[in-house]
């Protein structure tokens, strides 16, 4: 089962990124997998290797540095 999430700019860190799991994601198993960085800014939206779950800037929402 395969989830999407969507992220305002100000969800992201100073990287411009997120980790997953994530409260974001409505997670309740936090030992569900390993903690991995995603890197959302690069293309406006990142796919967990783990769970599937894609995390991705809501429409409109643009990140700093990053275009």
């Amino acid at each position: 089962m395969s989830n999407t999430v969507e992220l305002l700019a100000k969800d992201l860190n100073g990287h411009g990124g997120v980790f997953c799991p994530s409260p974001k994601a409505d997670m309740v198993l936090w030992n569900s997998h390993p903690k991995v960085y995603l890197d959302v800014a690069k293309t406006g939206e990142a796919k967990c290797p783990y769970c599937s779950t894609v995390y991705k800037l809501k429409a409109g929402e643009h990140v700093g540095g990053h275009h």
